[in-house]
Formats: structure tokens, C-alpha cells, sequence
């Protein structure tokens, strides 16, 4: 598509019933802002520019898409008059001169690309409003779309509908395409001769009828126009969305057995043939190679588990933790910022933290690399081949160089060779009899506790 595409969200709410400081538009669906979803989706369909309208909490809301890379120019709605309004904050962006002009909103996270290249479509073909709508079972509550010859006639709200409106079930999703050419007219055209005295972007449609503009609405999923006002709503949103990814991963050959414990974050990357287990997290910047298994309920971020490898259950992977192919973390066991070599195992009950794990290796259970002292971090190096012997504590900055072995229950303190072996415990003593003694001890403080 050669034509030439501006998209306005508006994202100036305040979002009061969501009881936060956050701005609405901020709150993550899958780990990310909404207004995030709203503007790749935009990209995808191939926007141009973005404009952002803003108002309450425009400096996080800035922040936020600094932090995300994207460039868009932000335009401040000072006073809160209508949708109608909103848009017409981006009055300077408009005057550019766009072949497309598409108006979404903050808090639709789950609008998909191709419904905004559908509308652009419709653009294209010489339509000059485009009004996204949805069909529904129950459509009180929702603005009408009054529909005649294929011209869009109306929108009808609730209040206002006759019988016959309201037995209408094709809706009002919100989200609008103009033809950039005609958008500043239909706005010069709004007014806000209404009850609540403010200027509504869906008035445009009348605006339009009478100036023998063509207009008319298309077919949306009614997901995709879903809009979020409370945190009920978000956590709609966010199972929507959970499930859409899910559906995805399955269908680019992953497995899951029980798909609908498993929780994706929005930049999760997992191969074909990987095996995800019941109740597996996956946080922020996670990628998973083919062939590798997650076991169930194990939680992940900031990490990347490479072909082959097994993690879990019951496994904690945080960021910085690197599994090389066909490496194994256990069960309860947590790793952060180690790298774990080919082949490795850290099986049971074990925590590596700031360290590098060599090819080959062996980990035994309940193995602690002690990498802080309360004030720094320090680094345990372990050679290929090793064997640290379980319950060991590797007090780092330290060594354990190849084929060395650690013996169970040490705590190592100093670097050990090559092919050594390293001890760090007190030698065994063993006191005949007394165990008797040692009972007997025991009962008479027992008994003595009970006269008491």
C-alpha cells in the first residue's frame, strides 16, 4: 500500500476508574503498556506517523514511548471536550497531509493489524469515513450502526434508539478511518449541541452524510475494538490476549499440555518442537530453542534455554541465566546470571548465581555458589567435566578448574587445580556408646519439662 497513513491514538484519559496513579493506557497486557499494542499494531498496518493525544500523566506516558523507541509526536488535549476534540489537538499533524487517517484509542490492546489495512483498504477504494464496528448478541449499551444501502447512515446511541434501532445488533467499536483530504472539514463541521457539551468524533458521520460523503462501517471481532476501563476489564483483556499468543505458539509447533496455564510475556520467543508443561511463567526477554523442554511449574525471565535443554519442575530461571544445548537446571533450583555450558547439569535443590558453568559438568544437590557479602558480587568459575559433590557452598571470587571433584558438604574458599580434588569439612569423628548416653539426656530433660 503506497498511500500515505497518520494514526491518532488517543490516550489523554485519566482513567478513573482504574484507581491508579498509572496512567489507563500504561497498564501492560502481556508486559506491555496498552497504548503499546495500539501503536504496533498501527506500524504493522503501515502508519506513517503517529500523533499521541495526552493529557493526564503525559511526561510518564513519554517516558514510556522513549523507553519503547518509538517516535511520535505528542499532542496535549488541554481540556477533556470529546473524542471529537481529541483529535482535533492533532490538528498540526493532520495539516501535513495524509492519504489515511486512522483514530484508535490507548485502551483497545487488541486491535489486530489487519482490521486498521481493512479499513485503509475501504480508503483506498474512495470510501471517505470508515467506521469499525462489531457484531453482538447483546448490544445494549452500545452505540448503533444504522446502515441503509450500504451507506452508513448513523450512529444511534442507546438512549436516543427507537425500538427498531435497538434491535439492531451491528455496534460502534470506536475506531475511525478518514480521508486525510476531508478530515479537517468534517471537524471544522462538529459541534457540541449536546447534553454534556462536548464534541464527539462520531458525529462525524452525520457531518458527512449531509456533505455527500460516502461512509460506512465494516465487520471488526468484537475483541478487537474491546476496550479496558477497570481492572476487571484489564484482566479480560489480558486472558484474550494470553489465549490469542497460546493459540499462536501451538500452531507454530509447540506443545503444551495444558495450555491454559501457561503465561506469556510479550516478547517471549519459543521454537518449534520446545514442550512446555503445566503452569510455566515466562517473564520479560525469554527466548526457548527447538527441542528443549520446560517442565511444569517453573518460571523464567531474562533467560535463554537452548536446543535440547530440560528446565524444571519447579525451576526459577532469572535474568542472565544462559542454557547452552542440552543442558539441565532441576527441580528447585534457581539460577541468575550464570552460564550454563553444553551438556551441564544443576539437578536438585541448588542456586548458582553470577558464575559460568564449563561443558560436562556436574552439580550436585543443594549447591550454593555464595556470590555476595553483603556489599559486592563475585564470580565462581567451574571447568568443564567438574563434579562438585552435593550440599558444597563455593564461596566466591573462586575456581573449581576441569575434571576437579568437590567432596559433599565442603565450602570451598580457595581456587582447586585441575583434575584435584577439594575438601573443605571438618574430619568425621565417631564416639561409641554415646548415643545411649546422649538419649538418656534427652528423656530426663523431657520428663523434667512435664513436672514443671
Amino acid at each position: 500500500m503506497t498511500r500515505t497513513c497518520l494514526t491518532i491514538i488517543l490516550a489523554a484519559g485519566k482513567g478513573t476508574r482504574m484507581k491508579s496513579d498509572l496512567p489507563k493506557v500504561l497498564h501492560p497486557v502481556g508486559g506491555l503498556p496498552m497504548v503499546m499494542h495500539a501503536i504496533n499494531a498501527a506500524k504493522t498496518a503501515g502508519t506513517d506517523k503517529l500523533a499521541i493525544v495526552t493529557g493526564h500523566g503525559s511526561e510518564l506516558l513519554d517516558d514510556a514511548l522513549k523507553a519503547n523507541g518509538i517516535d511520535a509526536q505528542t499532542c496535549i488535549q488541554k481540556e477533556q471536550l470529546g473524542t471529537a476534540n481529541a483529535v482535533d489537538a492533532a490538528r498540526s499533524v493532520i495539516n501535513e497531509g495524509f492519504d489515511d487517517v486512522i483514530v484508535m484509542f490507548g485502551d483497545t490492546p487488541l486491535v489486530r493489524p489487519e482490521t486498521l489495512i481493512e479499513a485503509r483498504a475501504k480508503l483506498e477504494a474512495g470510501v471517505d469515513v470508515v467506521v469499525i464496528g462489531f457484531e453482538t448478541e447483546n448490544p445494549f449499551g452500545y452505540g448503533r450502526l444504522v446502515v441503509k444501502d450500504g451507506q452508513l447512515t448513523a450512529i444511534v446511541e442507546e438512549k436516543e434508539a427507537n425500538e427498531e434501532e435497538r434491535a439492531i445488533t451491528f455496534c460502534n467499536g470506536g475506531l475511525m478511518a478518514f480521508n486525510g483530504r476531508t478530515l479537517g472539514g468534517l471537524l471544522d463541521k462538529i459541534d457540541n449541541n449536546n447534553a454534556k457539551g462536548e464534541f464527539y468524533l462520531t458525529d462525524a458521520v452525520a457531518v458527512a452524510n449531509t456533505q455527500g460523503l460516502q461512509v460506512e462501517a465494516m465487520v471488526a471481532s468484537e475483541e478487537d475494538v474491546l476496550g479496558v476501563n477497570n481492572r476487571a476489564e484489564l484482566a479480560n483483556v489480558e486472558q484474550i490476549w494470553q489465549q490469542r499468543v497460546r493459540e499462536k505458539h501451538l500452531l507454530d509447533g509447540v506443545t503444551m499440555t495444558a495450555p491454559h496455564t501457561v503465561f506469556f510475556h510479550h516478547d517471549t520467543k519459543i521454537e518449534a518442537g520446545v514442550i512446555i508443561e503445566p503452569n510455566v511463567f515466562f517473564g520479560p526477554n525469554v527466548s526457548v530453542e527447538k527441542g528443549a523442554k520446560i517442565r511444569a511449574f517453573s518460571h523464567l525471565e531474562g533467560a535463554s534455554v537452548g536446543a535440547n535443554a530440560e528446565v524444571g519442575p519447579f525451576a526459577r530461571l532469572r535474568p542472565g541465566a544462559n542454557l547452552s544445548e542440552k543442558s539441565k537446571v532441576g527441580n528447585f533450583c534457581e539460577v541468575k546470571n550464570a552460564d550454563i555450558a553444553q551438556g551441564a547439569k544443576v539437578n536438585h535443590l541448588t542456586y548458582i548465581g553470577d558464575a559460568s558453568i564449563g561443558a560436562g559438568a556436574n552439580i550436585g544437590a543443594g549447591t550454593i555458589t555464595c556470590n555476595y557479602d553483603g556489599m559486592n558480587k563475585f564470580k565462581t568459575t567451574i571447568g568443564e567435566g567438574a563434579f562438585i559433590g552435593s550440599n558444597s557452598s563455593l564461596v566466591a571470587p573462586v575456581t573449581i578448574n576441569d575434571n576437579a571433584y568437590i567432596a559433599s558438604g565442603s565450602v570451598i574458599t580457595n581456587d582447586v587445580p585441575k583434575d584435584a580434588v577439594g575438601f573443605g569439612r571438618a574430619r568425621q569423628e565417631t564416639k561409641p556408646g554415646l548415643a545411649v548416653k546422649l538419649r538418656a539426656r534427652i528423656k530426663a530433660i523431657k520428663e523434667a519439662s512435664k513436672k514443671v
